[in-house]
């Protein structure tokens, strides 16, 4: 670990880290919201106070309280708050049907939620399928009916929290579930000394954030790059973040960009397709950006030098997961080369490894494997998708990438996206890289299918910008764009013109969806 960077105490509580980091200006603004602002002093008590109401509700260490809620100030309270006391929150996605909330709250034990009004009749609703009832419901920013808590009642009545769970760096802090695309969601256990390592190894060391920042996040919260984003980099730093409750469209980060003026947005390769298609897309003088990040796919590079035309700020991209909280695999200011996701973050390692477990050449695909001190306990619950993920010193992301001769690596995929045409080997990160780059395409998936005789053959859905119509000239011409500028195999067999791209989300395509959409046509 770089000398710079001390290891945190054995005895360590990351809310108590970040309350004495700021206690001396509690003045300064920490988040602006949809509805007004906290201060670092305000956030402290509210903090402590959020503390002592779960307490009070019945709350002891390391029993979790589910936060299902907008991004609006309560939500750091809530997070912190429950960290500070030693409870454990689960942070979940807002979009997810009943069902998943169901199963979640009978997967990870749940004795207790925090949810925003707009959503409490899907708690409830889950609640009644699980089956263990939820001992207290704290709800934030509407009535609270009978039998649940006003939030903002609860944290005025209570005494602030003077002393916190006497948690160490490597207890359970909190709760992320990941993707359910390959199985039921997965409940990934991260520690107090976790969010440490990331916000100290990328946030202050890789990124150079400063107090003299303001963060905004496309990216919720409840997901681990939005959290890192717009919760402990900020916080750790004494910067202050921008929050947004609604949906990251394309108007609604314009308004906060030009009236809230953050010095930093992050974004996701989708979201900036669409910021920079949109009709109203700010000039660079309306906004006061001095860097973009980029996560959640790779990020093309006509995507990332558009932007940095635009804005006259470079866009940084880099690879994180779940599992290991935040990115690992990064660009750097000042050193970013678009079309590839950089070399390793200081503090990490990557390898990449063939199918037998050896170390593969520069320029031969392999999988991404990375050990680093913000790695996941394991899932829980789930003693096979553990030993199958965190491999002794290692942790096995499930991406393909391949290494330049520069020492910097290039995404080739996930590991169970990848396709085999011609007997070679085809990245669909690859081919839809060189689509983005074509002047009328916003967007577009690549996936491949068996034809009649059972070889496989691609078929590439894209998303026209507004005002271009789609025709067979423009599909063949599509085809010969990738023709000329990578290998012949890797050519679209079939090009399918699409209104929009199934995602999750997060942004990322669905793959399987679009494979569903695939009739095995024939050339």
């Amino acid at each position: 670990m770089p000398d710079l960077v001390p290891h945190p105490p054995e005895q360590f509580n990351f809310a108590r880290h970040l309350l004495r980091l700021n206690a001396d200006w509690p003045d300064r603004l920490a988040f602006i919201d949809d509805f007004g602002t906290l201060t670092y002093g305000a956030l402290d008590e509210q903090i402590r106070r959020c503390a002592g109401a779960l307490i009070a509700a019945g709350l002891r260490r390391e029993e979790r309280v589910v936060l299902l809620a907008e991004d609006r100030c309560e939500w750091p309270v809530a997070f912190l708050g429950a960290l500070y006391a030693g409870i454990v929150p689960v942070a979940l996605n807002t979009l997810l049907p009943i069902d998943d909330y169901a199963y979640v709250l009978e997967h990870c034990g749940a004795r207790g939620a925090i949810v925003s009004a707009a959503l409490l009749d899907k708690l409830q609703s889950a609640t009644e399928r699980a089956e263990h009832p939820l001992d207290a419901i704290f709800v934030v920013g509407g009535r609270a009916p009978t039998g649940t808590l006003d939030f903002a009642n609860a944290l005025a009545e209570s005494k602030p929290y003077d002393q916190t769970g006497r948690t160490r760096a490597d207890d359970p802090a909190f709760w992320l579930y990941s993707s359910g695309s390959t199985g039921k969601p997965k409940g990934v256990i991260h520690t107090h000394g976790n969010l440490y390592w990331t916000a100290e190894l990328y946030g202050r060391d890789h990124l150079g954030l400063s107090s003299a920042d303001r963060i905004f996040s496309a990216a919720k919260l409840f997901f681990a790059y939005g959290l890192g984003n717009g919760l402990t980099f900020p916080l750790s730093v004494g910067a202050s973040a921008v929050l947004m409750a609604e949906r990251p469209t394309a108007d609604a980060v314009f308004r906060r960009l030009i009236d809230h003026r953050p010095t930093v947005f992050c974004g996701s390769p989708t979201g900036y397709a669409g910021m920079l298609a949109a009709p109203n897309l700010p000039s660079r003088e309306a906004v006061n950006l001095r860097l973009c990040l980029s996560a959640g796919e790779a990020l093309p590079a006509s995507i990332g030098e558009h932007v940095e035309r635009h804005f006259g700020c470079e866009i940084v991209d880099g690879i994180g997961s779940t599992e290991m909280l935040h990115i690992f695999l990064s660009n750097k200011p000042g050193d970013v080369h678009y079309g590839t996701t950089g070399k390793p973050v200081s503090g990490y390692e990557v390898q990449l490894r063939d199918d037998d477990g050896h170390l593969v050449p520069d320029g031969a695909v392999g999988d991404l494997y990375i050990h680093g001190p913000s790695a996941a306990i394991a899932y829980w619950r789930d003693r096979a998708r553990t030993r199958s993920t965190f491999i002794g010193y290692w942790t096995k992301s499930g991406d393909k990438y391949w290494r330049d001769a520069d020492g910097n690596y290039v995404y080739a995929g996930r590991s169970d996206d990848m396709l085999k045409v011609s007997g070679q080997y085809v990245s669909p990160a690859e081919v839809e890289g060189v689509l983005a780059a074509h002047p009328d395409i916003l967007e577009t998936g690549l996936v491949g299918a068996p034809d009649a005789e059972g070889l496989t053959r691609t078929t590439a859905f894209v998303v026209l910008k507004q005002g271009i119509a789609a025709s067979p000239d423009i599909a063949k011409e599509l085809q010969a764009f990738v023709k000329e500028r990578l290998s012949p195999h890797k050519r679209p067999h079939h090009i399918t013109f699409v209104d929009d791209l199934p995602k999750t989300a997060t942004g990322k395509i669905q793959r399987f969806r679009l494979r569903e959409l695939v009739s095995a046509p024939k050339d």
